[in-house]
């Protein structure tokens, strides 16, 4: 019989943080922490930002900032202002990095997937 491959303990961490972002709508934002506190693992926005970074395509990862709606993951992406392109695509408006009315449009998904 062939060894069984065993996949990265993060797998399953990351596929639930895809599956979250997944469900953001058009138009809203999340942030790193909110991903992980819904996941029931409060501290681990840092583990949020690194399933971020990896992200397949297909998933709304510009969807999801920092705490206080900062563009802080533009930089992983292709080019420095495609995350604010993408958000502006979705009538999301931007100053310097910064969501504008921030607390309006942000999702929570420990109150909306419940």
């Amino acid at each position: 019989m062939p060894p069984i491959k065993k996949k990265p303990a993060h797998s399953n961490f990351f596929d639930d943080v895809y599956a979250v972002v997944k469900l953001i709508p058009k138009g809203r934002v999340t942030s790193y922490g909110a991903i992980a506190n819904f996941l029931g693992t409060r501290s681990s926005a840092r583990m949020v930002g690194w399933a971020m970074h990896g992200c397949p395509s297909g998933i709304p990862a510009h969807r999801v900032v920092n705490s206080a709606g900062l563009l802080t993951g533009k930089h992983h992406f292709k080019t420095p202002s495609a995350m604010q392109e993408a958000l502006e695509k979705e009538g999301i408006a931007i100053i310097s990095d910064k969501i504008k009315h921030f607390s309006e449009i942000f999702w929570d998904p420990a109150r909306e997937l419940v």
